[in-house]
């Protein structure tokens, strides 16, 4: 908080009601208390008519204030009675801001002269000063409330030192008042201080979370794009890349071989009806369709090895150890988009007779390898020339699991992909 605004609570304030509410009650019990003290004290005095006069006043121009100065204000009961607010404050919305704030100024100094013409007639009503305190904060900017706040207390002051005066002096009418001002003054300021400094922090905490969701909303939506992209790859477009080897072979043996191209055919379709099978469960839940029906990892890798074995590549599947629980539908999920994508690539790129699906359960992780007899490549280049989101999918895949991927092969000695997936510790 500068000293160039007002000492206001935000109407987001929740307690802002309330303690406007206690001041307002005490303004009137002290006024009503200072007026019946007076009457009872000075019965038939000449001045009677004006105290009562300006007591009245001075209640009406209190309780209609949020009327007479359209300001930030409230009705007693309401919320906070303090005129000014914010739309005095530097940079208020035009002049309908500059209106109010001369509105507010004027009912404040209207309240403040009835107030001081009561306690220079009757010095009881100098108790009304801590509510006006609280006015004053909330009305004016800091340092004017600090000004406002000292001349109130010093004319309480010589108030009640005036009519003490026959009774000697006595030191705390004289430095009482300004001591419970001050403490009174500190603590609201340092309060509404307080205030705007948690306000600062919710508000920054506010926009770091509102940009955290923002962050997470599109990573997921990134990591989203990323799993379909090698589902579509590992299941769609190893078919249909299939598909046309086969179709382009069964035309060049439409005329020599006929019964060699019918084959190729029948594969082709065989392909097609798996790959159809595969798209609808791909709109269904992304989970494989040889893992559905309850078919476990080992046999969906067996099926996977018999329907891609052909004429010209000869697959086979081992299974080494026995899984002593079920391995999670991620695992098993994965693994198998791997043994797909990896006997595409071997059945495009390598050029094999064989292939071997090896499926080991281990203690502690459970692996997968995938070896063949075929021309083999470089690991650094990828394979095929620029087709190179296939190991890039699998690496993906297994990294998300925590697992690693390692690929060995040179050219001419042919090719071993191994997927190590750890197994999560059992519960104890």
């Amino acid at each position: 908080m500068n000293d160039g605004a007002p000492i206001g609570i935000e109407e987001t304030d929740p307690d802002a009601g309330w303690l406007a509410t206690v001041m307002h009650v005490a303004f009137f019990v002290l006024l009503c208390s200072a007026l019946t003290r007076y009457l009872i004290v000075h019965p038939g005095a000449r001045a009677t008519p004006w105290v009562i006069a300006l007591a009245i006043a001075l209640a009406l121009l209190y309780f209609l204030g949020p009327t007479l100065g359209p300001g930030r204000t409230s009705a007693p009961g309401g919320s906070d009675p303090a005129l000014g607010g914010s739309d005095a404050a530097p940079g208020g919305r035009g002049t309908a801001a500059g209106g109010r704030g001369k509105a507010a100024a004027l009912w404040l100094t209207a309240v403040i002269g009835s107030w001081l013409t009561l306690v220079a007639l009757a010095p009881s009503f100098g108790w009304c000063a801590v509510p006006l305190f609280y006015t004053g904060l909330r009305s004016l900017r800091t340092r004017s409330a600090i000004i406002l706040v000292a001349l109130i207390t010093a004319f309480v002051v010589a108030a009640q030192v005036k009519l003490r005066l026959r009774f000697g002096f006595d030191p705390t009418l004289m430095f009482a008042p300004p001591a419970v001002a001050a403490a009174a003054t500190a603590v609201f300021i340092y309060s509404q201080r307080q205030a705007d400094r948690l306000r600062t922090v919710i508000t920054d905490l506010v926009r770091t979370r509102r940009d955290l969701v923002e962050t997470e909303r599109r990573e997921g939506t990134l990591a989203e794009r990323q799993r379909l992209s090698m589902e579509i790859h590992d299941t769609l477009a190893q078919g249909l890349s299939s598909q046309q080897m086969l179709l382009q072979a069964a035309d060049r043996l439409w005329d020599g071989d006929p019964g060699a191209a019918r084959r190729h055919v029948r594969t082709a379709a065989t392909i097609a009806e798996h790959n159809l099978t595969e798209a609808r469960r791909f709109v269904h839940d992304l989970a494989p369709a040889d893992l559905a029906d309850g078919a476990g990892l080992d046999e969906a890798l067996r099926t996977l090895a018999d329907r891609e074995t052909s004429d010209t590549l000869r697959i086979r599947f081992h299974q080494d150890g026995t899984p002593t629980a079920a391995l999670p539908e991620r695992v098993q999920s994965a693994l198998l988009r791997i043994a797909q994508g990896a006997l595409a690539n071997v059945r495009e790129h390598a050029d094999a007779a064989t292939a071997a699906l090896t499926l080991s359960h281990l203690d502690d992780q459970v692996v997968l390898d995938i070896a063949d007899d075929g021309r083999g490549f470089d690991p650094t280049q990828a394979p095929g020339g620029v087709r190179g989101h296939g190991l890039p999918a699998m690496r993906a895949r297994v990294q998300q699991l925590g697992g690693v991927l390692t690929v060995e092969s040179a050219p001419g000695e042919g090719t071993v992909l191994s997927a190590a997936i750890p197994l999560s510790p059992p519960r104890t």
